[in-house]
């Protein structure tokens, strides 16, 4: 992950477009988060399981992710 000012960003457009391409970029102004910009051919399961190494155990599957997460909004008859 690289953290880089808006100024800075726009300043060196081309640099971070390449950089892109092996990590995320998250982009600030006023010292605040505004954007982050991710490698589009990357999925974002792939992205939020690098997100998430260590908090989740690494027996866990997409799959049964996406029922637990269902399952807390699955609507009872």
């Amino acid at each position: 992950m690289t953290q880089v000012t808006a100024t800075e960003f726009k300043t060196n457009l081309g640099h971070y477009l390449e950089r892109v391409l092996t990590e995320d970029i998250w982009i600030t102004k006023n010292g605040k988060t505004v954007a982050k910009l991710v490698n589009p051919n990357v999925s974002a399961v792939d992205s939020i399981s690098g997100i998430l190494k260590g908090r989740i155990p690494d027996d866990t599957d997409r799959y049964s992710l996406r029922e637990e997460r269902t399952a807390r909004h699955a609507i009872d008859d």
